[in-house]
Order: C-alpha cells, then structure tokens, then sequence
C-alpha cells in the first residue's frame, strides 16, 4: 500500500458519524437511532453486485441493504442483519426511502446542529 493509501485508510476511522430519528421503529419514549458514515465506494459495489444499475435505478431491495451495510448502534456496531431484510421490506416505502434518502446524502451531526 503506498503511503497515500495509508493515510487515507488511518483518516477513515476519524470520519464523523450521522444519525437520523426513526420515531416509527423506536419505542413509546424514544424513537430508534440509526448512526451512519457517508456511503462509501466499496458500499455501492457491495450493494451494485446484486442489484445491477443500482445506481442509476435504484430498487427498494438494493436501498434496504443499502439500511442494513450502513446502519450502527452509538458504539459503532452494526445494527441490522440481512437476516433483517424481510422484516425491513415489510416497512411503508415512503419510511424506508426516507432512511435510504438519509443515509445516502448523508450530513455529519455537525452540520445537521448548525443549520
């Protein structure tokens, strides 16, 4: 690995995290967190192998794993399963794009405080 590849690999983990609110999967008194790290190149790989032209045509498949490869608890571990997918696909379409939408134009937590 050269030198640049190193540093740009040791910058990676100091990446600030996002998170959005989803008050339709939390509980009565707090809504689920989702933290999430802007969508990576290696991340639309991942999804575009099963989901052809996933970028340029998105599917509701392709943006739930999309949810499941991004989505972390607040101390970084993952959050879903693909074990999850079904359940997720069973969600209203406008909630899951709302989530993908999120995740996908992904802004830090300190961006989002000073608007």
């Amino acid at each position: 690995m050269s030198k640049f590849a190193e540093q740009i690999a040791a910058n990676r983990s100091a990446r600030e995290r996002s998170h959005i609110e989803v008050s339709e999967w939390g509980t009565e008194d707090s809504p689920l967190v989702i933290y999430y790290t802007k969508v990576t190149g290696s991340d639309i790989d991942k999804v575009s192998r099963k989901y052809k032209d996933f970028i340029s045509n998105p599917t509701i498949a392709g943006m739930v794993e999309m949810i499941i490869i991004k989505s972390e608890t607040s101390d970084g571990e993952k959050m879903f399963k693909i074990d999850d997918k079904p359940t997720l696909m069973r969600e209203p379409i406008t909630l899951l794009t709302n989530v993908f939408g999120s995740i996908f134009d992904a802004v830090t937590v300190e961006e989002q405080e000073k608007n």
